[in-house]
């Protein structure tokens, strides 16, 4: 089924069920996951502007990997620097790379408006990728 699952993190809610799912799709099929973060800066006025600091990235890689070893699965990461529109094709590439047959991200809901001028990274990876891609939403609100 899958052995090479690249599960691409942010630092939003939805990154623990995507390592979660990624943990548990991994024991199930003996795969290996490739975990990427994109540092990723914008430009405003002629200025780059950092989103996240290079410490906050490399802590929430280590804190991802730890979590999927303590799955017992096999796991490796990777942090790349990029511009906000870049993110979408640094995630395709390294799946390429990683050689990876399922992609995982999460999508991040916002209005349709918002959508049309700035396409959602998984919309984005979801469309021009040649490989499988799974969206794993956070969690829903418990009642």
């Amino acid at each position: 089924m899958f052995e090479r699952i690249l599960v691409a993190i942010d630092p939003s809610e939805a990154r623990p069920r995507a390592l979660s799912t990624a943990g548990e799709m991994a024991k199930l099929t003996g795969a290996r996951v490739h975990v990427l973060h994109v540092v990723a800066a914008t430009v405003a006025a002629g200025a780059v502007m950092v989103l996240e600091e290079e410490d906050e990235g490399k802590t929430l890689l280590e804190e991802s990997l730890a979590a999927l070893r303590e799955l017992g699965v096999q796991a490796d990461g990777q942090l790349v620097h990029g511009l906000s529109p870049e993110v979408p094709a640094l995630i395709s590439a390294a799946a390429e790379d990683f050689k990876a047959d399922l992609i995982i991200v999460t999508p991040h809901h916002r209005s349709s408006v918002a959508a049309f001028f700035t396409p959602r990274v998984s919309d984005a990876v979801a469309h021009s990728s040649r490989i499988a891609v799974l969206l794993v939403p956070e969690e829903a609100a418990k009642p």
